[in-house]
């Protein structure tokens, strides 16, 4: 079997015939970060889901660089004087992929799938008392209380962006994953549904009669400019075979390269690098609060306070690319607090064994799940297993394809029986910002991310950050929350890090955004 060295150093591909190489010219192919195995971005908001989603559909508002909400479908939007309605206009010319025109019930059935499964929506439908279209052009909130942050809502950059759909499939339920005939929006990209290989490879056609903005592109927001006929998702399990198809041209942009590799690819004048995200990912440990011994808090606060971030971090990111970050938001965010981090080495471990003799563990198997092709997350998951071994746990990892993980995070059953007790994983920065879109720091029990945390003095200080009439009022209940959190430990942070993405250096426009944006490219 092929070392990496050795698959970096394999020759270039044989010429293609002059026809495929026009073909090949024409088409835009992307190796994301794992394999796109579930399609529906409300039931599923994994990035990758997101990505796909960013293609097929389009959403009402965009999010900018600074997370600014600025138009995207929608034309605009007026607000009455007291602040209990909100009318927001489409613009003209919108139509889904199978020509029919987008509107404004469409919307309307598309905000309240989406609100059924995320908790910026689930917070925003608290304050409406009706939601309606009184025209085709027109979507219209009344509220109970004003949401200045309506706009916000429906900018959403990930977890899960609220994508307008067609009525019909709005209409289905959003505890059910949509299929392959359901992939019909909006977007720059046609979902090409005869050529869609589950966990291995999806295509997409350019939208034709797709009308972008006039407005430069800026993360999710600005014209959706498609200067590719077809783009495709090609699904590569191992990093150093991804990286050798870069380098032969065989795909144009690998999401995330293997840290180790990233030299080897910064040396080769065909390739370019640049920082994916300047925001950053922070990685977290999640525990599971429905079953011990990760319920008692105990437990959680001794584990987050022995956590070593560079073992960690070190991983995943090359040196200057990573920084310790203890905080339940991303460092250097407007509004994120960190806290002292405690001393480590063996008093930690100390600590974080008492904690688990306290709460009567006795050396029952404790099940880890790890994707083995996601390598910004298994790394970190390894890294956990050793640490957890090293304090007395009995670990039992588990470790499968993205997907399969996935799958079993979402079990609310006891570890033995099909559920876990632990993951790693991380989340860009944007999605994770403030209390409105983080789903890390929400504890409200059977709604919360899996997980599950529930805290109610938590909740009740995202409730107040969402109503806060001023400023001031929202700086208050920005500080209190962080203070509950972290006292409560949803999570335990592993670090901020920033990955480095590679592309062929033929490729330009590629935006810097908390997920890829698959449009503003042209090759040369």
């Amino acid at each position: 079997m092929l070392n990496r060295r050795h698959l970096l150093a394999a020759p270039l591909a044989l010429p293609l015939a002059a026809g495929a190489q026009t073909a090949r010219a024409r088409t835009l192919r992307f190796m994301p970060q794992a394999a796109l195995a579930v399609l529906d971005p409300v039931f599923n908001p994994s990035t990758i889901i997101t990505t796909h989603g960013f293609c097929v559909w389009d959403t009402l508002y965009g999010a900018d660089r600074q997370m600014r909400p600025l138009p995207q479908m929608a034309q605009g939007h007026a607000i009455s004087a007291d602040g209990l309605e909100w009318r927001i206009t489409l613009r003209e010319g919108l139509r889904f992929h199978d020509g029919e025109p987008v509107r404004g019930r469409d919307c309307v059935a598309s905000i309240r799938r989406w609100a059924m499964r995320d908790n910026f929506g689930l917070a925003l439908m608290r304050a409406v008392a009706e939601l309606d279209a009184p025209d085709d052009a027109t979507i219209r909130f009344r509220l109970r209380r004003p949401f200045p942050a309506l706009a916000d809502a429906l900018a959403k950059p990930g977890s899960s962006p609220c994508f307008m759909m067609p009525e019909r499939f709005a209409s289905l339920p959003a505890d059910r994953p949509l299929g392959v005939d359901a992939m019909i929006g909006s977007g720059p990209w046609r979902f090409i549904a005869g050529d869609y290989v589950q966990g291995s490879r999806a295509a997409y056609a350019r939208n034709e009669a797709y009308v972008p903005r006039e407005e430069p592109a800026e993360a999710m927001t600005g014209g959706k400019r498609v200067h590719f006929d077809r783009l495709e998702l090609v699904w590569i399990p191992d990093g150093g075979t991804a990286a050798a198809a870069l380098r032969t041209g065989e795909v144009d942009w690998v999401e995330y390269p293997l840290p180790d590799l990233v030299p080897v690819l910064q040396r080769d004048r065909n390739i370019r690098t640049q920082v994916y995200d300047p925001n950053g990912f922070l990685g977290f440990l999640r525990f599971n609060h429905l079953h011990p011994p990760f319920n008692d808090v105990r437990v959680r606060r001794a584990i987050r306070d022995m956590l070593v971030q560079p073992d960690f971090m070190q991983a995943v990111a090359l040196p200057g690319d990573w920084q310790e970050c203890h905080s339940m938001f991303p460092c250097g965010l407007p509004g994120a607090m960190e806290f002292p981090a405690a001393p480590r080495g063996a008093a930690a471990l100390d600590r974080a064994r008492a904690a688990l003799r306290e709460a009567g563990y006795n050396g029952e198997p404790i099940i880890h799940i790890n994707p083995s092709d996601f390598p910004a997350v298994t790394q970190q998951g390894r890294v956990t297993v050793e640490a957890m071994r090293a304090i007395g746990l009995n670990m039992q990892p588990v470790e499968s394809d993205w997907a399969t993980i996935l799958a079993r995070r979402a079990n609310r059953n006891a570890p033995a029986q099909g559920g876990w007790h632990l993951h790693n994983t991380n989340a860009p920065a944007a999605t994770i910002a403030n209390p409105a879109v983080s789903f890390v720091i929400r504890m409200n029990g059977a709604q919360a991310w899996p997980g599950w945390p529930e805290d109610p003095q938590v909740e009740a200080e995202v409730s107040a950050w969402l109503e806060a009439a001023d400023a001031e009022g929202q700086a208050g209940a920005m500080r209190r929350l962080q203070e509950k959190a972290w006292d409560s430990v949803p999570i335990a942070p592993t670090g901020l890090f920033r990955l480095r993405t590679a592309f062929r250096a033929d490729l330009s426009g590629v935006l810097q955004a908390p997920s890829p944006m698959l449009w503003n490219l042209r090759r040369g």
